[in-house]
């Protein structure tokens, strides 16, 4: 998918939140591994999924804190926690381990999305969707890849 502008990524965003929350809870949490370069539209992605769960709070990276939970306080076909890690300085997998990683992405209820989550893709479940945004030609336009691990 090819998108022009912030808010053209944040509507792609959404309608893959739009279908997660319809499909519902599954065994494990719902994970979402964003790749790519820095600049590439990962934090407007995760800000754009993370508001149209009817969060109102401001949505920054957290890159120097790893991760934020947001408590989703509306219907979302049983989830009630959606996590935003970004690994960008993490050093080791271990660093997360020790976060209860495991137990935030074993736990059914929430939803997890990943910047930088190359040094941990092996922890991944194998239903995490994999997505992969690249700059586009025109310092706007950015190409987004979806698939599942």
């Amino acid at each position: 998918m090819l998108t022009k502008s912030k808010a053209q990524t944040q509507k792609i965003a959404i309608r893959l939140a739009k279908k997660i929350i319809s499909e519902g809870v599954h065994k494990n949490a719902r994970v979402l591994a964003l790749i790519g370069d820095l600049g590439s539209g990962k934090t407007a992605f995760t800000q754009g999924f993370i508001k149209s769960l009817g969060i109102k709070t401001h949505v920054p990276s957290p890159t120097f804190v790893i991760f934020r939970r947001y408590p989703i306080h509306k219907e979302a076909g049983g989830f009630k926690n959606v996590f935003h890690f970004d690994l960008y300085r993490i050093e080791k997998p271990k660093e997360i381990i020790d976060l209860d990683f495991k137990k935030i992405i074993k736990n059914p209820e929430n939803i997890v999305l990943i910047e930088w989550p190359e040094q941990i893709l092996k922890f991944l479940p194998k239903n995490t969707i994999v997505l992969k945004l690249e700059h586009g030609k025109s310092a706007n336009e950015r190409i987004i890849k979806i698939a599942k691990n």
